[in-house]
């Protein structure tokens, strides 16, 4: 998809990934235009689905959520149904914060769970992963700390050249 974006769009993005729940009078003020063509900038990025939605972050630990782990999964057979059926699986367990179907490992997906504990997160996996059809094998990393998390996506790349 190749998108042309304006100064203001890039702007606008920025200043939304930072934070969403900014005022659009904010909003505009910070990116230099009135309040009436910054929301139908805002308007017109939503409806173009390159604002995908706004949320809130939450604190992982101030909610009990003290444990992260990664866990590579390995499927018997690579057939879209035999896909489509783990994740509709795991789509439904709230613990699976993101699901990446990867490459260039000795596993399919990589999970990254979020869990209170060691022993909630043995429970998860006995009980929830290993038993999906297809599941042939679950390897998990666990995170000691995380130095950089972050939302934001890069946008630099969108810049357009200065003459």
């Amino acid at each position: 998809m190749s998108v042309n974006f304006d100064r203001y769009d890039l702007r606008i993005l920025e200043e939304l990934q930072k934070n969403a729940r900014i005022t659009n009078q904010e909003l505009a003020d910070r990116i230099g235009l009135s309040p009436s063509p910054c929301l139908r900038r805002v308007k017109a990025l939503e409806e173009s689905g390159i604002i995908q939605d706004h949320v809130t972050r939450l604190t992982p630990g101030a909610l009990g959520l003290k444990l992260t782990a990664f866990i590579h999964i390995s499927m018997d057979r690579h057939t879209p149904e035999r896909f489509a059926n783990f994740e509709n699986h795991v789509r439904d367990y709230p613990e699976v914060v993101e699901c990446h179907l990867i490459t260039g490992q000795a596993a399919d997906y990589m999970l990254k769970v979020m869990v209170p504990d060691m022993e909630y997160y043995q429970e998860f996996l006995l009980n929830k992963i290993t038993p999906l059809e297809g599941v042939t094998g679950a390897h998990s990393s666990f995170v000691l700390r995380a130095p950089i998390s972050r939302t934001e996506l890069p946008l630099k790349h969108l810049e357009k050249p200065k003459h």
